[in-house]
């Protein structure tokens, strides 16, 4: 292989690390990497194009591992810039449902060339001779379009297969880390915000208790799986309320001869009234 092209992929992983620490604007960034790989592969290209491979062998390595390992960059930041440029402004859900739909492209992509996928991933070498050798194309093994407008000095009928395998991982990662910034904001935000005032209970001990039963009654917390002291505790600690021998106050409310649940009708009915006054609905 000539020495010039492991130097040349050197010298670009250099550049594409500078700008990425250099460049804080994403949608600049990967402009600026764009033209820098362009630059590269046509340098690339004019050194393939000089000297031929000595043999088969040396030429289905430069085209399954080493030509793929320029392009795949090139699509990835290409494929980036698209998706950050049609990226909707909105907040997390929005964000999180486009960022999800990006990644089941990226699926379907895997499903569409899976047998290829499980070749290549397999480190399969019997067919390498069909895939990777200038001018050995087979229309029968799912030949993409881009293929035919290629250079074929310069293209086999796979190896840009390869590089959207590569760059499809990538851009999986890029996908993914989105997702996780975006879950990490949501939670800072949300223990960043606190109440503007304190709340206590102002009511009866004995209605609290009734709609703390009612509550786990319903299984409204933790899908039912939590301990009715837990519940207690917990109204406890917001409410600044203590509740006493709650297990005692509710034998009492159970032992009601009329409106056992007492606090729960007047809600109930206090909401209606609520409801029907058209007043109050704002």
């Amino acid at each position: 292989m000539n020495p010039k092209i492991p130097k040349l992929l050197t010298e670009l992983n250099d550049q594409l690390s500078f700008i990425d620490i250099e460049i804080d604007n994403l949608l600049i960034r990967c402009e600026s990497a764009i033209d820098i790989i362009l630059k590269t592969i046509n340098n690339l290209k004019s050194i393939v194009s000089k000297q031929s491979f000595k043999t088969e062998t040396e030429e289905i390595q430069f085209f399954k591992e080493i030509k793929p390992q320029f392009t795949s960059k090139l699509i990835y930041y290409n494929v980036i810039f698209k998706i950050e440029m049609k990226k909707p402004n909105g907040g997390s859900r929005i964000l999180k449902k486009y960022y999800n739909n990006e990644l089941i492209k990226l699926k379907s992509f895997f499903d569409n060339e899976l047998d290829f996928y499980k070749y290549y991933r397999s480190g399969s070498s019997y067919l390498d001779y069909k895939y990777f050798l200038r001018g050995k194309f087979d229309i029968k093994m799912s030949l993409d379009s881009y293929y035919f407008e290629t250079d074929r000095n310069f293209s086999t009928s796979h190896d840009f297969k390869v590089a959207k395998i590569l760059a499809n991982d990538l851009i999986q990662l890029y996908l993914e880390n989105q997702l996780i910034m975006i879950d990490n904001k949501d939670i800072s935000e949300k223990s960043q915000r606190k109440p503007n005032i304190k709340m206590t209970w102002t009511g009866s001990k004995v209605a609290l208790t009734e709609l703390l039963y009612a509550l786990h009654s319903e299984g409204t917390f933790n899908n039912g799986a939590v301990d009715l002291k837990d519940i207690a505790e917990y109204f406890e600690h917001i409410f600044d309320v203590d509740l006493g021998q709650f297990r005692r106050t509710f034998l009492e409310i159970r032992a009601r001869k009329n409106d056992r649940t007492k606090f729960l009708i007047s809600l109930n009915e206090t909401l209606m009234k609520r409801m029907d006054n058209a007043d109050d609905i704002v």
